[in-house]
């Protein structure tokens, strides 16, 4: 594996909460919204076995390898967050073609189906990411989230890796506990929980809109925080009887990657404001599990200066390079 420079910000940079937030905001929204225009992306619609659609960005770089990169956003993100935009801008100089993957009611997709959004549903990722490699053959196909995104990417590797022929994965700021990872982001500033309540429930309210049946309305304004969401919505709109075990569900401690049976890459920081770095402990690391845990870069940023470039932009091309 080639030797990397740990990500080392400047000292104006080195808060964690400085480091997370302008990994959507400011100098970094600004250049993604510039990109998007100036990319000529394909729009997609991939279908799952069992219907489902889900969509995407497919982009071409003008200097290809064969190679694919399939990029997976957060929790309340979409294709066109600042971070995927930039990645993908990134890798598309570095030669790799790459698709934004919409998950199932991101990206202003809640009306293509039925069912609503939880954090299980990766073998719907995992089709979608078949029906597209059936259409668009490579060569190499690699794998990559952050954050959410991140936790998909990880488990679509352990249980789908060999039959989609995925040549690595990389996982950055995964979720390792769920239930950890909500009591860090309650207990962080403000700004974190009130964010993602905001985003989450205008999703739900958007569901309504296409789906009027669903006759939530008046549990949505009941609630008050993401605690009180999760215990409204989970019991009635997921498999799972209550909060601990859904989030046990999608956890990745213990031996829930032992089954990997390509590369993959967890990238996590010690200051991250959302995951606790403990948590990446709980791991049973695999021999084909690397992880990498950097001291700064809070949650998903690694901003290395003022224009808010980011340092796992080059990290990933380094990986992805590695595997070819």
């Amino acid at each position: 594996m080639t030797a990397y420079e740990p990500f080392t910000p400047p000292s104006l940079l080195r808060n964690a909460h400085i480091q997370s937030i302008l990994n959507s905001v400011g100098p970094r929204k600004i250049r993604a919204k510039l990109l998007v225009r100036q990319l000529n992306s394909q729009a997609l619609i991939l279908t799952a076995k069992d219907g489902t659609r889900l969509t995407g960005e497919f982009d071409r770089s003008p200097n290809p390898k064969n190679a694919v990169v399939v990029l997976l956003h957060g929790w309340e993100g979409s294709s066109k967050s600042a971070y995927q935009v930039t990645t993908a801008n990134y890798l598309l100089k570095s030669g790799f073609d790459v698709l934004r993957l919409n998950l199932r009611d991101h990206g202003d997709t809640q009306h293509l189906n039925h069912g609503i959004f939880n954090s299980t549903l990766t073998d719907e990722v995992a089709d979608a990411i078949a029906d597209f490699s059936g259409q668009y053959p490579y060569k190499k196909i690699f794998l990559a989230g952050f954050s959410l995104g991140a936790n998909f990417t990880l488990r679509i590797a352990a249980d789908h890796g060999d039959k989609l022929n995925l040549t690595a994965a990389v996982g950055v700021c995964p979720p390792v506990d769920p239930s950890n990872a909500m009591i860090a982001l309650n207990n962080a500033i403000f700004f974190y929980e009130k964010y993602f309540l905001y985003r989450w429930s205008n999703s739900l309210k958007q569901k309504l809109k296409h789906f009027p049946e669903y006759n939530f309305a008046e549990t949505l304004k009941q609630a008050r925080s993401l605690d009180e969401m999760n215990a409204l919505f989970i019991p009635q709109y997921t498999p799972f009887k209550d909060i601990d075990s859904y989030f046990s569900s999608y956890a990745l401690t213990d031996d829930r990657l032992t089954d990997l049976a390509i590369p993959a890459h967890l990238i996590a920081t010690e200051d991250d404001p959302i995951i606790p770095i403990a948590d990446i402990h709980r791991i049973n690391c695999p021999d084909q599990l690397t992880i990498e845990i950097q001291a700064f870069g809070g949650h998903c940023g690694f901003i290395k200066n003022l224009a808010a470039h980011s340092w796992i932009e080059p990290r990933l091309v380094e990986v992805f390079n590695d595997h070819l």
